[in-house]
Protein backbone atom coordinates (compact mmCIF):
# COMPACT_ATOMS: atom_id res chain seq x y z
CA UNK A 1 0.00 0.00 0.00
CA UNK A 2 1.28 3.43 -0.85
CA UNK A 3 2.24 5.48 2.22
CA UNK A 4 0.17 8.51 3.09
CA UNK A 5 1.67 11.97 2.79
CA UNK A 6 1.83 13.64 6.22
CA UNK A 7 0.36 16.82 4.75
CA UNK A 8 -2.38 14.89 3.00
CA UNK A 9 -3.76 13.54 6.25
CA UNK A 10 -4.43 17.03 7.59
CA UNK A 11 -4.33 19.44 4.64
CA UNK A 12 -3.97 23.08 5.57
CA UNK A 13 -5.24 26.08 3.71
CA UNK A 14 -8.55 26.81 2.07
CA UNK A 15 -8.93 26.26 -1.67
CA UNK A 16 -9.44 29.56 -3.43
CA UNK A 17 -12.72 29.90 -5.41
CA UNK A 18 -12.91 29.05 -9.08
CA UNK A 19 -13.26 25.97 -11.26
CA UNK A 20 -9.55 25.21 -11.59
CA UNK A 21 -8.39 27.35 -8.69
CA UNK A 22 -9.67 24.93 -6.07
CA UNK A 23 -7.00 22.43 -7.04
CA UNK A 24 -4.13 24.86 -7.54
CA UNK A 25 -4.59 27.71 -5.07
CA UNK A 26 -4.57 27.88 -1.26
CA UNK A 27 -5.44 30.71 1.10
CA UNK A 28 -4.17 30.66 4.70
CA UNK A 29 -6.47 32.53 7.00
CA UNK A 30 -9.76 34.29 6.22
CA UNK A 31 -10.07 36.23 2.98
CA UNK A 32 -9.87 40.02 3.26
CA UNK A 33 -13.21 41.77 3.61
CA UNK A 34 -12.17 43.93 0.67
CA UNK A 35 -9.25 42.63 -1.38
CA UNK A 36 -7.57 45.63 -2.97
CA UNK A 37 -4.90 43.45 -4.59
CA UNK A 38 -3.93 39.79 -4.80
CA UNK A 39 -0.46 38.30 -4.40
CA UNK A 40 -0.01 34.79 -5.81
CA UNK A 41 3.03 32.98 -4.38
CA UNK A 42 4.77 30.11 -6.16
CA UNK A 43 7.03 27.75 -4.17
CA UNK A 44 10.53 26.51 -4.96
CA UNK A 45 11.40 23.02 -6.25
CA UNK A 46 10.03 20.45 -3.84
CA UNK A 47 8.15 23.20 -2.03
CA UNK A 48 4.54 23.38 -0.90
CA UNK A 49 2.07 26.25 -0.39
CA UNK A 50 2.55 26.02 3.38
CA UNK A 51 5.91 27.74 2.84
CA UNK A 52 3.87 30.96 2.57
CA UNK A 53 1.25 30.30 5.25
CA UNK A 54 2.50 33.05 7.59
CA UNK A 55 2.91 35.68 4.86
CA UNK A 56 -0.59 37.15 5.32
CA UNK A 57 0.41 38.18 8.85
CA UNK A 58 3.32 40.21 7.43
CA UNK A 59 1.43 41.85 4.58
CA UNK A 60 -1.37 44.40 4.43
CA UNK A 61 -4.82 43.18 5.64
CA UNK A 62 -6.29 44.33 2.33
CA UNK A 63 -3.88 42.14 0.35
CA UNK A 64 -5.21 38.69 -0.50
CA UNK A 65 -2.28 36.25 -0.31
CA UNK A 66 -2.75 33.06 -2.33
CA UNK A 67 -0.21 30.21 -2.54
CA UNK A 68 0.07 27.72 -5.39
CA UNK A 69 -0.04 23.98 -4.70
CA UNK A 70 1.73 21.99 -7.40
CA UNK A 71 0.51 18.44 -8.12
CA UNK A 72 2.16 15.57 -6.27
CA UNK A 73 2.20 17.06 -2.76
CA UNK A 74 -0.08 17.69 0.21
CA UNK A 75 -3.73 17.02 -0.71
CA UNK A 76 -2.66 16.60 -4.36
CA UNK A 77 -0.32 13.77 -3.39
CA UNK A 78 -1.94 11.21 -5.71
CA UNK A 79 -1.84 13.48 -8.78
CA UNK A 80 0.97 13.08 -11.32
CA UNK A 81 3.71 15.67 -10.96
CA UNK A 82 4.26 18.16 -13.78
CA UNK A 83 7.72 18.09 -15.35
CA UNK A 84 7.13 20.52 -18.23
CA UNK A 85 7.26 24.29 -17.80
CA UNK A 86 4.73 25.03 -20.54
CA UNK A 87 2.18 22.77 -18.89
CA UNK A 88 2.85 24.10 -15.40
CA UNK A 89 2.64 27.77 -16.38
CA UNK A 90 -0.48 27.14 -18.44
CA UNK A 91 -2.27 25.49 -15.52
CA UNK A 92 -1.27 28.22 -13.08
CA UNK A 93 -2.31 30.97 -15.52
CA UNK A 94 -5.73 29.37 -15.97
CA UNK A 95 -6.16 29.10 -12.21
CA UNK A 96 -5.36 32.75 -11.46
CA UNK A 97 -7.46 34.34 -14.21
CA UNK A 98 -10.50 34.69 -11.89
CA UNK A 99 -8.26 36.49 -9.37
CA UNK A 100 -7.05 38.92 -12.02
CA UNK A 101 -10.62 39.75 -12.98
CA UNK A 102 -11.39 41.18 -9.55
CA UNK A 103 -8.47 43.61 -9.23
CA UNK A 104 -4.67 44.06 -9.37
CA UNK A 105 -2.78 40.77 -9.44
CA UNK A 106 0.90 40.33 -8.55
CA UNK A 107 3.06 37.20 -8.73
CA UNK A 108 5.89 36.14 -6.41
CA UNK A 109 8.04 33.09 -7.10
CA UNK A 110 11.13 31.73 -5.43
CA UNK A 111 13.81 29.71 -7.27
CA UNK A 112 11.95 27.35 -9.63
CA UNK A 113 8.78 29.20 -8.65
CA UNK A 114 10.29 32.40 -10.06
CA UNK A 115 10.56 30.80 -13.50
CA UNK A 116 6.97 29.53 -13.24
CA UNK A 117 5.79 33.00 -12.16
CA UNK A 118 7.61 34.62 -15.09
CA UNK A 119 6.18 32.20 -17.65
CA UNK A 120 2.73 32.56 -16.08
CA UNK A 121 2.96 36.35 -16.42
CA UNK A 122 3.89 35.95 -20.07
CA UNK A 123 0.87 33.74 -20.73
CA UNK A 124 -1.46 36.06 -18.89
CA UNK A 125 -0.28 39.01 -20.97
CA UNK A 126 -0.03 37.33 -24.37
CA UNK A 127 -3.01 34.97 -24.31
CA UNK A 128 -5.40 36.41 -21.73
CA UNK A 129 -4.84 40.12 -22.19
CA UNK A 130 -4.06 40.45 -18.47
CA UNK A 131 -1.05 42.50 -17.40
CA UNK A 132 -0.05 41.68 -13.79
CA UNK A 133 0.57 44.67 -11.57
CA UNK A 134 3.98 43.35 -10.55
CA UNK A 135 6.27 40.34 -10.94
CA UNK A 136 8.49 39.49 -7.96
CA UNK A 137 11.23 36.96 -8.72
CA UNK A 138 13.47 35.55 -6.02
CA UNK A 139 16.55 33.34 -5.99
CA UNK A 140 16.75 32.82 -9.75
CA UNK A 141 18.96 34.23 -12.47
CA UNK A 142 17.22 35.85 -15.46
CA UNK A 143 15.51 33.21 -17.62
CA UNK A 144 17.97 33.43 -20.51
CA UNK A 145 20.69 32.41 -18.05
CA UNK A 146 18.95 29.33 -16.65
CA UNK A 147 21.20 26.43 -17.63
CA UNK A 148 20.23 22.81 -18.32
CA UNK A 149 21.03 20.30 -15.61
CA UNK A 150 21.08 16.60 -14.80
CA UNK A 151 20.49 16.58 -11.05
CA UNK A 152 17.01 15.15 -11.63
CA UNK A 153 18.69 12.03 -13.05
CA UNK A 154 20.78 11.42 -9.94
CA UNK A 155 20.04 9.28 -6.90
CA UNK A 156 17.70 10.25 -4.07
CA UNK A 157 20.75 10.67 -1.85
CA UNK A 158 22.30 13.14 -4.30
CA UNK A 159 19.07 15.13 -4.54
CA UNK A 160 18.74 15.16 -0.76
CA UNK A 161 22.30 16.43 -0.46
CA UNK A 162 21.54 19.25 -2.90
CA UNK A 163 18.44 20.23 -0.93
CA UNK A 164 20.38 20.31 2.32
CA UNK A 165 23.10 22.42 0.71
CA UNK A 166 20.52 25.02 -0.29
CA UNK A 167 19.23 25.17 3.27
CA UNK A 168 15.50 25.24 2.62
CA UNK A 169 14.54 21.73 3.75
CA UNK A 170 14.19 20.28 7.22
CA UNK A 171 17.06 17.82 7.60
CA UNK A 172 14.84 15.56 9.73
CA UNK A 173 12.54 14.93 6.77
CA UNK A 174 15.42 13.84 4.56
CA UNK A 175 16.99 11.73 7.32
CA UNK A 176 13.82 9.67 7.70
CA UNK A 177 13.73 7.02 4.96
CA UNK A 178 9.94 6.85 4.81
CA UNK A 179 9.45 10.61 4.65
CA UNK A 180 12.24 10.99 2.11
CA UNK A 181 10.56 8.39 -0.11
CA UNK A 182 7.37 10.45 0.06
CA UNK A 183 8.87 13.79 -0.93
CA UNK A 184 11.45 12.69 -3.49
CA UNK A 185 9.08 12.11 -6.44
CA UNK A 186 7.90 15.73 -6.27
CA UNK A 187 11.44 17.00 -5.74
CA UNK A 188 12.74 15.03 -8.74
CA UNK A 189 9.86 16.22 -10.94
CA UNK A 190 10.48 19.85 -10.01
CA UNK A 191 14.19 19.52 -10.68
CA UNK A 192 13.38 18.04 -14.08
CA UNK A 193 11.01 20.92 -14.80
CA UNK A 194 13.58 23.64 -14.13
CA UNK A 195 16.56 21.74 -15.56
CA UNK A 196 14.80 21.10 -18.88
CA UNK A 197 13.35 24.61 -19.08
CA UNK A 198 14.56 26.62 -22.07
CA UNK A 199 13.67 30.26 -22.36
CA UNK A 200 12.17 31.21 -25.71
CA UNK A 201 12.13 34.90 -26.48
CA UNK A 202 8.73 36.33 -27.35
CA UNK A 203 7.96 38.84 -30.06
CA UNK A 204 7.22 41.34 -27.31
CA UNK A 205 8.66 41.26 -23.79
CA UNK A 206 6.52 41.70 -20.72
CA UNK A 207 5.07 45.09 -19.92
CA UNK A 208 5.16 44.37 -16.18
CA UNK A 209 7.40 45.88 -13.47
CA UNK A 210 9.88 43.30 -12.14
CA UNK A 211 11.64 43.25 -8.79
CA UNK A 212 14.36 40.62 -8.45
CA UNK A 213 15.45 39.52 -4.96
CA UNK A 214 18.44 37.37 -4.04
CA UNK A 215 20.68 36.41 -1.15
CA UNK A 216 24.12 37.97 -1.19
CA UNK A 217 25.71 34.64 -0.22
CA UNK A 218 23.87 32.63 -2.86
CA UNK A 219 26.35 31.46 -5.50
CA UNK A 220 23.44 30.53 -7.77
CA UNK A 221 22.40 34.17 -8.20
CA UNK A 222 25.48 36.29 -8.89
CA UNK A 223 24.86 39.98 -8.23
CA UNK A 224 26.44 40.86 -11.58
CA UNK A 225 23.75 39.08 -13.63
CA UNK A 226 20.58 39.75 -11.63
CA UNK A 227 20.02 43.21 -13.22
CA UNK A 228 19.61 41.41 -16.56
CA UNK A 229 15.99 40.74 -15.61
CA UNK A 230 15.52 44.14 -17.27
CA UNK A 231 15.87 42.41 -20.64
CA UNK A 232 12.55 40.67 -20.15
CA UNK A 233 10.20 43.60 -19.64
CA UNK A 234 9.52 47.03 -21.07
CA UNK A 235 8.53 48.22 -17.60
CA UNK A 236 10.90 49.32 -14.83
CA UNK A 237 13.01 46.73 -13.03
CA UNK A 238 14.76 46.79 -9.69
CA UNK A 239 17.15 44.38 -7.99
CA UNK A 240 17.48 44.02 -4.24
CA UNK A 241 19.82 41.83 -2.21
CA UNK A 242 19.45 40.51 1.33
CA UNK A 243 21.87 38.93 3.76
CA UNK A 244 21.80 35.15 3.44
CA UNK A 245 22.02 32.31 0.95
CA UNK A 246 19.54 30.71 -1.41
CA UNK A 247 16.83 30.63 1.25
CA UNK A 248 17.56 34.09 2.60
CA UNK A 249 13.79 34.71 2.68
CA UNK A 250 13.38 32.43 5.69
CA UNK A 251 15.51 34.71 7.85
CA UNK A 252 14.57 37.92 6.04
CA UNK A 253 10.83 37.26 5.77
CA UNK A 254 9.80 40.42 7.60
CA UNK A 255 12.02 42.72 5.54
CA UNK A 256 11.14 40.97 2.28
CA UNK A 257 7.39 41.14 2.82
CA UNK A 258 7.73 44.77 3.91
CA UNK A 259 9.42 45.56 0.62
CA UNK A 260 6.77 43.69 -1.38
CA UNK A 261 4.01 45.50 0.49
CA UNK A 262 5.55 48.89 -0.26
CA UNK A 263 5.65 48.13 -3.98
CA UNK A 264 2.06 46.95 -4.12
CA UNK A 265 0.58 49.92 -2.24
CA UNK A 266 0.55 52.21 -5.33
CA UNK A 267 -1.16 49.48 -7.36
CA UNK A 268 -4.19 48.99 -5.18
CA UNK A 269 -6.22 51.76 -6.78
CA UNK A 270 -5.48 50.57 -10.30
CA UNK A 271 -6.77 47.81 -12.52
CA UNK A 272 -4.56 44.74 -13.07
CA UNK A 273 -4.70 45.79 -16.70
CA UNK A 274 -2.86 49.01 -16.10
CA UNK A 275 -1.02 49.70 -12.87
CA UNK A 276 1.70 52.14 -13.88
CA UNK A 277 3.26 53.63 -10.76
CA UNK A 278 6.78 54.96 -11.21
CA UNK A 279 9.87 52.98 -10.29
CA UNK A 280 13.59 53.51 -10.79
CA UNK A 281 14.68 51.39 -13.73
CA UNK A 282 17.57 49.02 -13.10
CA UNK A 283 18.31 50.18 -9.62
CA UNK A 284 20.33 47.76 -7.45
CA UNK A 285 20.16 48.32 -3.72
CA UNK A 286 20.89 46.54 -0.46
CA UNK A 287 18.66 46.07 2.55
Amino acid sequence: MRPTSPDRATPEGTPAPGSNAGRWLRRYGPPPTTAEATLVCLPHAGGAPTFFRDWPAHLAPSLDVIAVCYPGRQDRFDEPCVTDMTTMAGEVAAAVVPLAERGPLALFGHSMGAAVAYETARLLQSRRGIRPAHLFVSGLVPPHRVLPGIRHLKSDAALASDLLEQGGTDSRVLADEELRALVMPAVRADYELIETYRHVAAAEPLDVPITAYFGRDDARTPATVMPEWRLHTNAPTETRSFAGGHFYLQQQRRELTKDIRSRLEPCKAHSSMGCSHSMVRNRCIGP
